[in-house]
């Protein structure tokens, strides 16, 4: 069983003991993240729904992203994936959210926005959102499963924090 098999076996078991339903918000990593919650049975039980939202438009019209934000800050921003991440939590019945935005090359980077940089962005249900700027290398493949890695090792980390509190 590969590594990213194993995380991601740790991150859908700690969920469900959590009895956590996760959303994704995903660009650059296109849906791989809500793939890799979704490849084990019984997964209605950890997932809620994801919202693939490549383009610009879509993260208008899916999550609400206010035009202006995409506009002065761009898509692979700060202040955009704190609105994708709050957005998906408030459009499901999910109690914790992931969101992430980037640039996986091989093109579209710049000296402010290399290749590789990625924004993620994390929201449980009465928390504030966090927002973690990473930055990646490889190809564009390995760009996305570094980012899909990192989402779910988060979660995973949510999620113990949540039974350890439930515990306590």
């Amino acid at each position: 069983m590969s590594r990213l098999s194993l995380l991601t076996e740790a991150t859908t078991d700690a969920l469900l003991a959590a009895r956590w339903q996760v959303v994704t918000a995903e660009s650059c990593t296109g849906g791989l993240i809500a793939q890799l919650l979704t490849e084990r049975p019984g997964s209605s039980h950890w997932f809620d729904r994801g919202f693939v939202t490549y383009s610009n438009a879509a993260k208008v019209e899916l999550l609400g992203v206010p035009v202006h934000i995409l506009q002065q800050h761009g898509a692979v921003s700060q202040a955009t994936v704190q609105h994708m991440v709050a957005a998906a939590l408030a459009r499901s019945q999910a109690q914790v959210a992931a969101a992430v935005t980037g640039i996986a090359g091989p093109g579209g980077g710049s000296v402010d926005k290399p290749v590789g940089l990625v924004w993620f962005g994390f929201a449980v249900t009465g928390q504030a959102p966090v927002t973690v700027e990473q930055q990646f290398s490889g190809d564009r493949v390995h760009i996305r499963e570094q980012a899909a890695q990192y989402v779910l090792q988060t979660l995973l980390s949510l999620a113990r924090e949540s039974i350890q509190g439930s515990q306590a």
